[in-house]
Order: C-alpha cells, then sequence, then structure tokens
C-alpha cells in the first residue's frame, strides 16, 4: 500500500479546540488506529504490529517498563552487501544530519546482508490522544517510506 501523504494529514485544532484525553498507550490503540485508516497489518509472536508498505516491513513496537514507548521501525526491503557497508553508514549519517525522522541505522544480518532500517521513537509516559497516535504513526510510516525510497535509490 501506498505511504501516507504527510500533506494530507489533519491540521491540529487551533486555540478552543476540543479537549483531547491522554490514555496510556496500548497495542489495542495502535491496531484501532492504523484498521481505521484502512492499513493491512498482523501481529507477530511478541504482540508487535507488523505491515508492509511498499515492499518494505514496518514494526509497530510498545517498550519500556509499562509499553509507554511507541516505536514505529521501518526496514528496507533494499539488499546491500557487507562491503556496501561503510557507504550506508554515510548515506545514514547525511540523512540523519538534515532529517528529524526517522533516524537512520544500518543492520547486518548473519548471512552478510545489509539494510538500512528507519526508526521514530516517542516516550509517551503520560498519555496519548487518538489523534496524537494517528500522527505519530503517520508520520512514522510516511517517513519510514521516505528513508527506504532513498536507500533504494543508492542500489541503481
Amino acid at each position: 500500500m501506498p505511504p501516507p501523504d504527510p500533506d494530507d494529514l489533519p491540521d491540529a485544532p487551533s486555540g478552543g479546540g476540543a479537549m483531547q484525553v491522554l490514555r496510556p498507550l496500548t497495542t489495542a490503540m495502535i491496531a484501532e488506529t492504523l484498521t481505521a485508516r484502512g492499513y493491512h497489518f498482523q501481529a507477530d509472536s511478541d504482540g508487535d504490529l507488523i505491515g508492509r508498505w511498499n515492499d518494505n516491513l514496518i514494526v509497530f513496537s510498545r517498550l519500556g517498563p509499562n509499553g509507554e514507548v511507541l516505536r514505529v521501525r521501518t526496514i528496507a526491503s533494499t539488499l546491500f552487501t557487507v562491503d556496501d557497508v561503510p557507504a550506508l553508514y554515510a548515506f545514514c549519517n547525511e540523512w540523519n544530519h538534515d532529517r528529524l525522522w526517522p533516524k537512520a541505522f544500518v543492520h547486518v544480518d548473519d548471512d552478510g546482508t545489509a539494510r538500512v532500517c528507519g526508526e521514530l521513537i516517542t516516550a509517551l509516559e503520560r498519555g496519548v490522544s487518538s489523534p496524537q497516535l494517528d500522527h505519530l504513526l503517520d508520520c512514522g510510516i510516511a517517513t519510514g517510506c521516505q528513508v527506504c525510497d532513498a536507500v533504494a535509490e543508492l542500489a541503481g
């Protein structure tokens, strides 16, 4: 499925908008938000939610002692060899220097293949509103797909 366009996200309410209710982050909230957008995903054996956008894998996880930290990790489908790692590090350093989201990093598998991953992590220990979670998930998906598109260009 195509990534969401950040320009299509709803505007934040101006002063005097409706009161936002903060709730503890749950996997059910993440699933409800993804479902409301019409996204397809499934749960893995660890309880993380996983979906594919443009052949790239995106994992939605809750971390922290109480599951209060949201992590949206994108794993690019483009494969590289271990010989490409220095160039991938240079790519990630440039990406991270110029952008806030997602933070890019290189992952080398045991078989010697290398991939670039993107990660958006947000601490929500005070809770999250439904519109805020919707925005965070869409930002994680959209920017994760952007880093994956840029990585695919490296491969030519």
